[in-house]
């Protein structure tokens, strides 16, 4: 049987899991994608607890954006939970793409964030 998009990027997931964990002196940076947003979170996996996050849905960036699923929108998200997370203090984080692939609107969150001043 062939598996569908959607259990291969489940698969994908489970696969980083494995090897990705946030703690309180590192969180994890856990980005989900869909077909119209995108998300990021700022988590600390021990605590299971999300410090920080940001999304294409808020609206003092929905007001300014055409479209949430753009790379455009997705940088500005980057930007904003990195701005977010600095605020909190924290500046060191491990980086889940959430089993996308590192490209286009995954990778323009990505370099966003680090542009702000997370680093990962």
């Amino acid at each position: 049987m062939k598996t569908t998009r959607k259990e291969s990027l489940k698969r994908r997931h489970r696969r980083i899991r494995r090897k990705v964990s946030g703690t309180p002196d590192c969180p994890r940076l856990a980005v989900f994608r869909s077909n119209h947003h995108i998300y990021a979170q700022i988590i600390d996996d021990v605590a299971q607890h999300t410090l920080a996050a940001a999304s294409t849905l808020e609206p003092e960036l929905r007001n300014n954006l055409s479209s949430g699923a753009t790379c455009e929108a997705s940088a500005q998200v980057g930007k904003l939970v990195a701005e977010r997370s600095m605020a909190k203090g924290i500046e060191q984080v491990v980086f889940d793409r959430g089993g996308n692939l590192y490209h286009g609107r995954v990778k323009a969150l990505a370099e966003a964030a680090r542009e702000a001043g997370l680093q990962f």
